[in-house]
């Protein structure tokens, strides 16, 4: 798949945002074991210029991330327009706009996915963010919020100026819940010329070969990752050697780096859970992994878990 001059291989993968999950330290995992692009945690096209310093630490990125796309939100498409002109995304390959976020909190300000039912204010946005840029620009979308409208605004996208879409085949009621539909990401790519990413419940190779029959360009994945950054290995037969522990331990390092410990240890934790999600662990570990609070020692439970498993 090539998106102008970016080449992302043959039907790539991509790591998907995650608010509190794609963090700087996950994203450089996940490159290493082999995505293809990664996504930044939302950023807020106002809060970019009412509090930056809150935002800015969301853009951290690393070398080995292959192709870098930032995700913007809003529903101002003056405030969408200057955030990709930024200085702070200037790094970024890609700029992504996000119509489909179910977050209450989100689609309550008529951002996310609010704005598949304001097919208008959704075309200026894209037309906006497009006008302002030579990137590819992207939109990340559902089956709907309050009709399953999916088609029409995929063709909305496509003639608004996007490079690409990614769906999310689940409507907003749906959340993560039920299943992602991969018919209704067949009907989207069988209508649109741009590129189609596919989205929703990739976690090992069969339902990889599943969302590929699609015959869509690409598969972003999400939750499956959560983690298991090496699954973009298994996923590719990539013969990597995996140590569980050492890729706690490097998420852990890069972080270290950028942030305090005091805030890093209480972030820390879910990640540390869902490392250890695959281990036999007693209530005592799982609770000591929830309620972190030192690191190294956090660390040396569960190398010795890893060990003993």
């Amino acid at each position: 798949m090539k998106i102008k001059q970016l080449d992302f291989s043959d039907n790539p993968l991509l790591l998907a945002p995650m608010a509190g999950v794609t963090d700087v330290g996950f994203r450089y995992l996940a490159s290493y074991f082999g995505a293809d692009a990664t996504v930044t945690e939302m950023l807020s096209a106002r809060a970019m210029f009412h509090n930056p310093k809150k935002t800015e630490f969301l853009t951290l990125t690393t070398e080995v991330e292959k192709i870098k796309i930032a995700q913007i939100f809003g529903h101002e498409a003056n405030f969408m327009q200057e955030a990709v002109k930024s200085q702070m995304l200037e790094k970024f390959d890609i700029f992504d706009i996000n119509m489909g976020c179910p977050a209450p909190k989100i689609v309550k300000n008529g951002e996310g996915s609010a704005l598949m039912d304001n097919l208008p204010l959704a075309s200026k946005i894209i037309s906006s963010v497009k006008n302002a840029t030579d990137k590819p620009v992207s939109v990340k979308f559902r089956k709907g919020k309050s009709q399953e409208n999916f088609l029409e605004f995929a063709k909305m996208c496509e003639e608004s100026g996007a490079d690409f879409v990614t769906f999310h085949a689940r409507t907003v009621e749906q959340g993560y819940s039920g299943h992602a539909d991969y018919e209704a990401i067949a009907k989207v790519k069988a209508i649109l010329r741009i590129p189609v990413i596919g989205n929703g419940d990739v976690v090992d190779k069969k339902s990889l070969e599943e969302m590929k029959q699609t015959g869509v360009d690409g598969v972003m994945i999400g939750r499956g990752a959560t983690g298991k950054p090496w699954l973009f290995a298994e996923l590719k037969n990539k013969n990597v050697e995996i140590d569980k522990f050492s890729v706690v331990r490097k998420h852990i390092e890069l972080l270290r780096e950028h942030f305090e410990e005091s805030w890093l240890k209480l972030y820390i934790r879910k990640h540390l859970l869902w490392y250890a999600s695959d281990l036999p662990m007693s209530a005592n570990l799982r609770l000591k992994l929830a309620t972190c609070d030192d690191i190294d020692l956090c660390l040396k439970l569960l190398k010795d878990a890893f060990e003993n498993a």
